[in-house]
Order: C-alpha cells, then structure tokens, then sequence
C-alpha cells in the first residue's frame, strides 16, 4: 500500500532547541517549493523576494496539527504561526495591513537550524493584534498569529533551498 510508512525511529540525542529565530515571507505564487518526500528541494524560479523577520524572545513558535478522519478520508494539517514582535511604527503597520489582505508563504527558521515552509498551497491567513501595554514594561509591539491549512506536515528545505531563499532577502529592512 502507498501510504504504509518505510522506517523507523531511534530516540534522539538531547541536544535540540525550541523556538523560533526567524521568519521568512514570500509574496504569493503558485507552488512556491518543489517538495519532494517532505523535503522543499528548490525554490520556484518566479520568486524575486524574501522579507527577512528577525525574532527575539519567547513568543515565537511554529505548531502543526495533523488530523485524519477516517470516515471522511481526509487528512488536514493546521499550521499556526506565533509571533511577538516588539515596538509598533507606522513602518510596520503599513506591512502588517498588506501581510494580512494578502496570501502569503512563510518560511520558519527553528533554533535547531531547520527552514520549514508553511501556507505552500493556499498562504497563510493572519490576524495582527498591536498593543500598546499598560504599565511601562509591558509589552508593547505586534502580536501576530498565522493560520494555514495544508495536506502534509510542513516541508522542510534542502540546504540549495535555503541558500536560494536567503539569496533573495530583500536588502531594504527597516531598522
């Protein structure tokens, strides 16, 4: 059978990281990756830039959630996006307008070095919470949570992938 699963897994060493490091966005175009067995291989040739968000702190992280039903045959991965990012600018809200009306892909660094893309199919929905704080060291910058669903578990990229992403980094970030 097609789907019966071909290895598998010894516990690993101690050694990873949680979190997030970064996060990648990509303008929608149809079929971002070429994905092969769970792998994004390289990066469709019509893509001609990356925006490069840098994260710090605790409130980023990637979670994914596969459920199958088997009375309906489908199988449903919810990819949902975390994101806490400091200090709010009329720069930024400006993004975060054009982030939300649009259909982007992400791309999600991981503490352990993995890229993993999400929203490949359809992009990644997002809803942006601004706020301000109340006391002087509460938070105050973008909360932003992002939504796509997907066939599979995200793929992760190919060390070409990613060196052909990160080749397309836009250079005009703002400080």
């Amino acid at each position: 059978m097609a789907c019966d699963i071909t290895s598998g897994r010894k516990v690993p060493c101690k050694n990873s990281l949680a979190g997030t490091s970064k996060v990648f966005f990509i303008n929608h175009v149809e079929k971002p990756f070429t994905v092969v067995d769970g792998v994004a291989t390289a990066i469709n040739p019509s893509i001609d830039a990356v925006f490069q968000y840098d994260l710090s702190g605790e409130g980023n992280s990637l979670a994914q959630s596969m459920v199958s039903d088997k009375t309906a045959g489908t199988t449903v991965n919810t990819q949902t996006l975390t994101l806490a990012l400091q200090r709010i600018s009329k720069e930024d809200n400006h993004q975060f307008n054009l982030l939300a009306y649009g259909f982007p892909t992400a791309v999600v660094k991981d503490r352990n070095g993995l890229y993993h893309a999400i929203g490949t199919s359809e992009g990644v929905d997002f809803t942006v919470a601004p706020t301000t704080g109340a006391a002087k060291a509460d938070f105050n910058g973008y909360n932003l949570t992002g939504t796509a669903t997907e066939g599979a578990l995200a793929p992760i990229l190919s060390e070409t992938a990613v060196t052909a992403l990160l080749a397309l980094v836009s250079e005009d970030e703002e400080e």
